[in-house]
């Protein structure tokens, strides 16, 4: 009996931009949304409690809103704040206390769960919403530029547990992403530039002209210049976006996870400071480690890293942190990341600007050398 075809599914994924969503004006929110008028919905709206109390007017200006375009929303029928952070994933009591509170609304598989926060929270409650009823249409509006260049616009929800990253989780496109760049304005500095090193990142992989303007303007950046923080924020997105609509992989089938450069490194030092690296100033970490790493085997030109290296510093990220001092607990993050996604080690590194590569084998004492680099110039720019 011959084999069945392989059956391939083509799955929607909005993303939307723009600014001041919740002005009654602006339909952009109101427009992703589907009304059946023979089967109404309703919707549960969860936000990060840091914009919350950043945002005090924020329920009432929500609720005016979907009075405003009752007829092309959903009910709102639930408002609640989640605790924000990666505490928010920590604790498997959090995901228990809001699929209480899908349960407590009455919500199916017709209504929806309008997620408003940053990346751990829409972690968190994004897990939540494809585990109850196998599945409630999520909208996801991040709030932080980490999440608005990279993680919101992805098909990953997860809660850590047995102290590694993102151990429970699913894959599940969102129904739609409204990237409302206003929101960025109630973050400090240090969450703001977050999610410039996953900008750098992607661009490294996927856009040498991206890397390029980061590169050259990167004091303008870590200064937070709007229309250029708004217009690399966006092409973050959209490169991200392009990998999961046409990459071929975005669920990760395969052994390679081809938009985690800086990753393994970058995940390990978040859990062994207890979260206190964030996840973009770990990438920025994993970035410098892996290029000096690179130039360290030959692999990519001396100058290049130090292009990347002067790029991060630019931004405002440190190279180096004291935990990274004991090798042997860092280089463990590689069997962690190899276990994650199982088969063989596949760690993706460049050759050069826009030229990724994947390698199944990390020389460890070469690594540990890397490693020494960054803590000798991060002491020699503690000295000068």
């Amino acid at each position: 009996m011959p084999n069945d075809p392989l059956i391939q599914l083509s799955l929607p994924h909005r993303v939307r931009f723009t600014r001041d969503a919740f002005d009654t004006g602006n339909t952009a929110l109101a427009d992703v949304f589907e009304i059946d008028e023979q089967a109404p919905a309703k919707v549960l709206v969860a936000v990060d409690q840091g914009l919350v109390e950043a945002l005090p007017g924020l329920q009432q200006q929500i609720e005016a809103y979907f009075a405003a375009h009752a007829t092309a929303l959903p009910t709102l029928a639930s408002f609640r704040s989640v605790v924000g952070g990666e505490p928010c994933k920590n604790y498997l009591s959090n995901l228990e206390t809001f699929l209480g509170e899908i349960d407590r609304a009455h919500l199916d598989r017709h209504s929806y769960i309008l997620v408003i926060g940053g990346g751990a929270v829409l972690d968190m409650v994004g897990f939540a919403a494809a585990v109850a009823h196998r599945g409630i249409r999520l909208v996801r509006m991040p709030t932080t530029t980490l999440a608005q260049a990279d993680s919101g616009v992805g098909v990953k929800n997860s809660v850590n547990m047995f102290g590694k990253k993102n151990f429970i989780g699913s894959f599940a496109v969102p129904w739609a992403v409204v990237n409302d760049l206003t929101l960025l304005d109630t973050l400090d500095g240090r969450e703001w530039r977050n999610g410039l090193s996953e900008a750098v990142k992607v661009g490294l992989l996927k856009d040498a002209g991206l890397y390029r303007l980061i590169s050259k303007r990167a004091g303008m950046l870590g200064k937070r210049d709007r229309a250029l923080g708004d217009d690399v924020i966006q092409r973050s997105a959209h490169l991200h976006l392009d990998h999961i609509a046409h990459g071929g992989d975005p669920f990760e089938m395969t052994t390679a996870r081809p938009l985690d450069f800086g990753h393994w490194s970058g995940h390990k030092l978040e859990q062994l400071t207890n979260f206190a690296v964030k996840h973009g100033e770990g990438v920025a970490l994993g970035l410098a480690l892996d290029v000096t790493y690179c130039e360290l085997m030959g692999t990519l030109a001396p100058e290049v890293a130090q292009d990347i290296r002067q790029t991060l510093e630019a931004l405002g990220f440190d190279l180096y942190h004291p935990a990274m001092d004991d090798a042997d607990a860092l280089l463990a993050g590689l069997d962690e990341f190899r276990e994650h996604l199982g088969g063989r080690l596949t760690i993706t590194l460049i050759e050069d600007i826009g030229k990724p590569v994947n390698v199944h084998e990390i020389d460890r004492d070469t690594m540990a050398e890397a490693i020494g680099r960054l803590r000798e110039s991060a002491a020699g720019v503690a000295t000068a």
